[in-house]
């Protein structure tokens, strides 16, 4: 069986997604749906203004929360990611290392002179998860899976399946 962060890069490989929850000034809760690149150690690129209520609060170094999942599945079968991480604004050469990551994954940007024109102008975040839950119903209704990331090494730690209903 393929280990859970090879499970989780192949999920998050399949979607582009992400809905990005924050709390902004003064503690108001705010949602965001945002296209993502992911890298190989489970970090999220996203381009976004710095002065959207979601930007704002990243840039504010608050704590994020978010969930990746596919539209329209039937309960027994719903897959989905859920997160909890920090962010930092990219510049200079971890920009263009990002930039190039997410211009992989969507390479109309570069082929489209008045996106490419507004995205030069907005901000790429590099999103990082401390803690990753994976959802698949598919194994048992309220299957779960947990990823954290401590220091260097990440730990893997499965949560107990919940009943199967039939």
């Amino acid at each position: 069986m393929k280990g859970l962060r090879s499970r989780l890069l192949a999920f998050l490989h399949r979607h582009q997604v992400l809905t990005l929850a924050v709390t902004t000034a003064p503690a108001q809760p705010h949602a965001a749906a945002l296209f993502y690149a992911v890298d190989e150690q489970l970090r999220f690129y996203v381009v976004t203004d710095p002065e959207t209520a979601h930007g704002q609060a990243m840039a504010a170094g608050k704590l994020l929360a978010g969930t990746i999942q596919a539209d329209q599945q039937q309960w027994h079968q719903v897959q989905g990611v859920q997160f909890h991480a920090r962010c930092e604004q990219l510049s200079s050469r971890a920009r263009r290392k990002g930039w190039d990551l997410y211009t992989v994954r969507f390479p109309f940007l570069l082929t489209n002179p008045v996106l490419t024109s507004a995205l030069a102008k907005t901000a790429l975040w590099r999103i990082t998860p401390d803690w990753i839950r994976l959802v698949d119903n598919r194994l048992g209704f309220g299957h779960k899976e947990e990823w954290r990331r401590h220091r260097r090494q990440p730990v893997l730690s499965e949560v107990k399946d919940q009943p199967q209903v039939q």
